[in-house]
């Protein structure tokens, strides 16, 4: 007997197959500046991901998302330029390890004692004084960043990779964000997953089901941002280069506006959405002065037009066009 979720995974491992084979076919028929720039958007498809891994499922809205993908990426670089024998993998971990516990205290602290709106200011205030830390703190490059962030080469035993050659360090990120976005569809899916979409619905209900509120709440905001430090530390080789913006606020607004126009609903929502971003930022990147007017007017088009998103229009369409086929078989009965 097939399983009720065998069809959904059976979709989704499909989808994912195809995306991932579009994208690592891409250094073969794009040129190098269309590659960096699907190569960016790998990257934040496992940011707009991981944090709808809290907002789609906990209802836990943060505004300063992006400082863990900053100290993700300035962890991997001083620890890269410090040890230079440290094996690469070891580093991306550390950095996600690192991002766990910061965000384990950071949410001990917070989740406690408030959530809603004090929780989404409590978080933008934190990563404004990360920005504010980057900036003036001279080790890591303040306000000139930290440069010369070379791209590893993997030891695999038998065998080296040079990630600096070709193309490699692309099909690196494309292959490495395809995990976390794994990690980040099975969490969803799984026991914890479903406790958190209890929680998300009505957080009265799940605790006098049994379910620690408190805890998974702490726990969606430590594995999404330990998610996100891994991609920021991905970043840092990709770009060479880390500037305190990557801990600014309107980097933070990223990935909400990534899961808002994809649909929060859905786990491909901000897939959609960030790909969706991505082909108006590069359609319009000439467009100096209007770009930005153009791709706000069309966000808040999409916004108004479909409150669920993209893919929660999609699915609205859908279900109105086969309501009448329905009702025509039943009146045919």
């Amino acid at each position: 007997m097939r399983s009720p979720l065998s069809a959904p995974i059976a979709r989704d491992a499909a989808i994912a197959l195809v995306i991932v084979a579009v994208l690592l076919a891409m250094p073969l028929v794009a040129p190098k500046g269309l590659v960096f720039v699907v190569g960016t958007l790998a990257l934040h498809i496992v940011f707009g991901l991981s944090w709808n891994l809290m907002f789609g499922q906990t209802g836990l809205v943060s505004f300063g998302h992006a400082s863990f993908f900053a100290i993700g990426g300035y962890f991997y670089a001083l620890v890269a330029r410090s040890f230079p024998d440290l094996h690469p993998l070891l580093g991306f971990a550390g950095a996600g390890a690192f991002g766990v516990v910061l965000a384990i205290v950071i949410g001990l602290i917070a989740l406690r004692r408030s959530l809603g709106v004090y929780f989404a200011i409590l978080t933008l205030a934190l990563s404004q004084i990360v920005y504010l830390f980057l900036s003036s703190f001279t080790p890591l490059g303040r306000e000139d960043g930290f440069t010369g962030i070379r791209r590893p080469v993997l030891d695999m035993g038998l065998f080296e990779i040079d990630l600096a050659r070709g193309d490699n360090y692309y099909l690196f990120i494309v292959l490495f964000s395809t995990l976390l976005c794994a990690v980040v569809w099975w969490v969803r899916h799984s026991q914890t997953g479903r406790a958190l979409r209890a929680i998300q619905q009505d957080p009265e209900r799940a605790a006098f089901l049994g379910i620690n509120v408190a805890g998974n709440r702490l726990l969606a905001f430590a594995i999404a941002s330990g998610v996100t430090a891994v991609a920021g530390a991905l970043y840092g080789p990709w770009l060479q280069l880390l500037t305190p913006d990557v801990a600014h606020w309107t980097l933070s607004a990223r990935p909400i506006l990534y899961s808002l126009l994809g649909g929060v609903s859905s786990f491909w929502g901000p897939v959609v959405g960030a790909a969706g971003f991505a082909i108006l930022e590069y359609g319009t990147r000439t467009l100096h002065g209007f770009s930005e007017i153009i791709i706000g007017s069309i966000l808040l088009a999409v916004v108004l037009l479909f409150p669920g998103g993209i893919l929660g229009g999609l699915d609205a369409l859908r279900r109105r066009s086969a309501a009448p086929a329905r009702t025509a078989k039943e009146t045919v009965r």
